[in-house]
């Protein structure tokens, strides 16, 4: 019997726990495989020991595993992988599968075109974007949120998308907003390519504030990604990639 276990990153902000898995118990119903469950790679719980052992009390005889993450990095390259191959050797007749993260998807460029449109201000010539990720040291985190932005000006008919990130990676937020402030767009949307609320969003709207004295261009700080049910499109995706194809889940159905 299959199972499937989400790994979402975890926050120390109880609403941002809170909201992740409120979505990933949508997802849940919507995916008909019997045994998922749900486990957090750090700062909340439960653990992906405890997650993964709880599939194989419940009769995973192969477990599935989703990295609930935007891009592809160190946590999905390394951090989980190394903890799953630690936890697995405790059960050596369970066969363990890994899929990719979230990672560039059409469905993560209509989720930003949402967040633009909801703002109610119209996209012009005077219009560009400026998308602000989570941040890595690993080289594929500007590689994926770049390819994005590229998709992003094309979907959008943008003049001009640009990155930058949190920590880890240049530029930064402050850097980047220097840089938009000497360009000649008057109107720029900063779009945080957020999961979950939290410390993270706080942090770019106290920046966003303090760049914005005597500047005669208009900021426009649109909503955070959040999980949105185009994301729970893209999990069952990579469930049925990870399974071996589409029969994983409608043998369930």
């Amino acid at each position: 019997m299959e199972a499937v276990l989400y790994v979402l990153h975890g926050s120390r902000v109880k609403l941002a726990c809170e909201q992740a898995i409120s979505f990933i118990e949508t997802c849940m119903e919507e995916i008909p495989v019997a045994i998922q469950e749900y486990c957090f790679l750090e700062l909340a719980d439960p653990t992906i020991e405890e997650a993964y052992a709880r599939c194989v009390e419940r009769g995973a005889a192969t477990i599935i595993v989703i990295p609930v993450l935007l891009l592809t990095a160190v946590h999905a390259k390394e951090d989980i992988p190394n903890e799953l191959a630690r936890v697995s050797k405790q059960f050596p007749n369970v066969e363990m599968r890994y899929s990719r993260p979230i990672g560039v998807h059409g469905n993560m460029v209509e989720i930003l075109m949402e967040r633009l449109s909801e703002t109610g201000k119209l996209i012009d010539k005077d219009s560009m974007v400026l998308l602000i990720g989570r941040g890595s040291s690993d080289p594929d985190v500007k590689r994926d949120l770049t390819t994005i932005a590229g998709f992003l000006k094309e979907r959008a008919g943008i003049g001009r998308v640009d990155t930058c990130y949190l920590t880890a990676a240049k530029p930064g937020l402050e850097e980047a907003l220097e840089i938009v402030k000497q360009s000649k767009y008057k109107k720029i949307y900063v779009v945080p390519y957020l999961l979950f609320t939290g410390i993270l969003m706080n942090t770019i709207q106290k920046t966003i504030r303090k760049s914005l004295a005597d500047q005669d261009k208009e900021f426009i700080l649109c909503q955070y990604l959040g999980y949105h049910p185009l994301i729970n499109s893209v999990l069952r995706q990579r469930v049925i990639e990870a399974g071996g194809g589409q029969d994983l889940v409608s043998r369930h159905a």
